[in-house]
């Protein structure tokens, strides 16, 4: 999902931050046991949320403990496990897997294809338990890569496609919630797709890459640009995600929501700043 959704663990209580951190650790022994030892070198933050989300949401059962790893060989780290953890996990190693096959179509690294090689066993088991999301992942990155072969300017096509794959990972049962989520992770989706098209617009540019703002390309109003149109969608984000009945960790979610997803931007722009003056 890109790296952005994450916490500003600066503004985070001590409990908030243990919880945040426990949740990371338990995803991550999930993977291992879902999936085996290399499918931990996945994980990233981003999936965390969803497991924060979904968790706030259905209230499951939960084991907790502390453990030793191989980031972690002397220091046992808090951790809880839950069903949600589970779910993420193989959400995790699909999308790590079909972010490895898009590098080998797109940039035709040897290494995303070897990559893909060894998550493919894990991948096949997630799209037989949960055929729905794999069929939208898949579907909404075809329709991306179509796009982007278009070179199409308006950024909403494109955006909607990551809007679609996100919608469908976040409903994990069909439910009273499912058109909730659905609408939250819609707008959650097309905000992170535009935002890494703003963090890399100047890459884009200078390697002759797909990106739907290359016509803003050293503009000097870009960071207010940018987060007009961020802000929008991001607006109606929090529209849905306000109307889940979420009491856990609802303090965190919205840390994440609406101080973590600014953080590399704002770092940006106030870099960018400073070189033009």
């Amino acid at each position: 999902m890109f790296g952005y959704l994450t916490a500003d663990t600066a503004t985070l209580t001590e409990e908030q931050l243990k919880r945040y951190q426990a949740c990371y650790c338990g995803l991550c022994r999930s993977l291992e046991k879902r999936h085996g030892q290399l499918s931990r070198l996945t994980l990233n933050y981003d999936v965390t949320f969803l497991v924060l989300l979904l968790s706030s949401l259905y209230e499951p059962a939960e084991t907790a403990g502390e453990g030793t790893c191989i980031r972690h060989p002397k220091t046992p780290q808090p951790w809880i496990n839950n069903e949600i953890c589970d779910y993420a996990a193989d959400v995790n190693l699909a999308l790590a897997y079909l972010k490895c096959l898009d590098d080998w179509e797109d940039e035709g690294s040897l290494l995303a294809l070897a990559q893909a090689r060894i998550l493919r066993p894990g991948y096949q088991r997630v799209q037989k338990a949960y055929p729905r999301q794999c069929a939208a992942m898949e579907q909404a990155l075809k329709d991306l890569h179509a796009i982007e072969k278009e070179n199409r300017e308006a950024p909403d096509a494109a955006a909607a496609c990551f809007g679609r794959l996100m919608a469908e990972l976040f409903v994990y049962k069909e439910d009273r919630w499912a058109d909730t989520l659905r609408h939250m992770a819609h707008a959650l989706g097309r905000f992170l797709y535009l935002m890494d098209a703003c963090m890399d617009l100047d890459s884009d540019t200078l390697h002759n890459n797909y990106n739907p703002f290359r016509r803003y390309y050293r503009c000097p109003d870009n960071e207010q640009r940018f987060r007009d149109v961020l802000k929008m969608q991001l607006g109606e984000c929090v529209f849905y995600f306000d109307k889940l009945p979420l009491v856990q960790d609802a303090v965190l979610l919205k840390n994440i929501l609406c101080a973590g997803l600014w953080a590399r931007f704002d770092r940006k722009f106030k870099v960018d700043e400073r070189k033009e003056s």
